[in-house]
């Protein structure tokens, strides 16, 4: 038993690790840059800090536009759990609403702690409130996450296409282009590589595993068209979406020097920001802040205030709904479930539901 917990010790240490020494290599970046800023403006080195400047920049931060983003935050999961009961209802059950929203945000608090784990924390912690096995919800997260990287491969297109021009001139200026012909060659010869040793691969254990990860990928797509309202829950997963985006865009509000940032800025921000969440770190700390701070070089904004806003962005949404909910979902799940009894939806049996 000891073994699992140093393991897991392990894992989260590896993954706050990598991190926190991203965040920590861009702020050693920004601060040099941010130094070279203030000796060209005549500003004293004692009076050039980053770090005091990123505490300043929160102090002055509009915190009602902070909580319209908390609220976005909370309405897409609002969606997320709607989206997850009608999931799980076709397997003869019907959660409560309440039982849903809570843990799905007790996972998003799980996945601070361990990148991924919150999956496991949500669907394990569903099933026992409400009585159903795990590996019946566990599927229903597997149907939720195909949906989501559907839909991020989707908004990313989309940005790229909107923004072409705007990201294809930060391309040229920022990005070597004989590096990436090397790294195009190489993926090509990779890939056909892989193609060519298909059948070996394919006939070991890993590759099975593989193929039963595409298996289900794409069994996952068929289910919605069974649900009892695909359209609804097409609606739902728009609106998830939708309030991640605004989460971006609303948070410019917050900041100054960010406030002027036209919708499309905040499609390409919310793109590269999603992104750096979906690299494992605890919450996305460090690669989301990259990425966002990045994206946002390509519309103007410094790095020293690209810095500023990835940490408002990252920190009030983490503080403001995961930790607060994490832990409030800690409290409320025993209370509203003390002399609660689920029973399965009449007319649906066990053997229909796994069938």
């Amino acid at each position: 038993m000891w073994q699992k917990y140093l393991v897991n010790a392990l894992k989260f240490l590896v993954f706050l690790g990598v991190g926190l020494g991203i965040l920590y290599l861009l702020y050693t970046n920004q601060n040099a840059a941010y130094q070279e800023y203030c000796a060209q403006e005549g500003i004293a080195a004692e009076d050039c800090s980053l770090l005091q400047k990123v505490i300043e920049d929160f102090r002055q931060a509009n915190y009602w536009w902070i909580l319209a983003v908390l609220t976005a935050f909370t309405i897409s999961n609002v969606s997320r759990a709607i989206r997850w009961k009608m999931l799980i209802k076709p397997l003869g059950y019907q959660p409560k609403l309440i039982n849903a929203f809570l843990t799905t945000c007790l996972g998003y608090f799980a996945n601070l702690g361990l990148p991924r784990i919150g999956e496991v924390v949500r669907g394990g912690t569903l099933a026992r409130y409400e009585n159903i096995r795990i590996e019946k919800v566990m599927g229903t997260i597997v149907v939720d996450r195909v949906v989501d990287v559907l839909s991020i491969i989707i908004l990313t297109s989309v940005a790229f296409l909107i923004e072409f021009d705007t990201l294809w001139a930060f391309a040229q200026t920022y990005v070597s282009f004989g590096s990436l012909v090397i790294l195009g060659i190489a993926g090509a010869l990779f890939l056909g590589l892989l193609f060519a040793l298909r059948k070996p691969i394919l006939a070991t254990s890993f590759g099975q595993k593989i193929l039963e990860l595409a298996k289900g990928f794409w069994q996952g797509i068929q289910t919605i068209s069974k649900l009892e309202n695909p359209a609804l829950f097409i609606l739902h997963s728009v609106n998830i979406w939708f309030m991640y985006f605004l989460m971006t865009y609303l948070c410019f509000f917050a900041f100054a020097p960010t406030a002027h940032l036209s919708p499309l800025a905040g499609l390409v921000v919310f793109v590269f920001g999603a992104w750096g969440i979906v690299i494992p770190s605890p919450g996305g700390m460090g690669t989301y802040h990259f990425l966002a701070q990045t994206a946002l070089t390509m519309y103007g904004v410094s790095g020293s205030d690209g810095f500023s806003w990835a940490n408002i962005a990252f920190f009030s949404i983490q503080l403001g709904c995961n930790v607060s909910i994490g832990i409030l979902a800690l409290i409320l799940l025993p209370i509203i479930n003390r002399n609660y009894n689920p029973q399965p939806i009449h007319g649906v049996s066990d053997e229909t539901a796994t069938a």
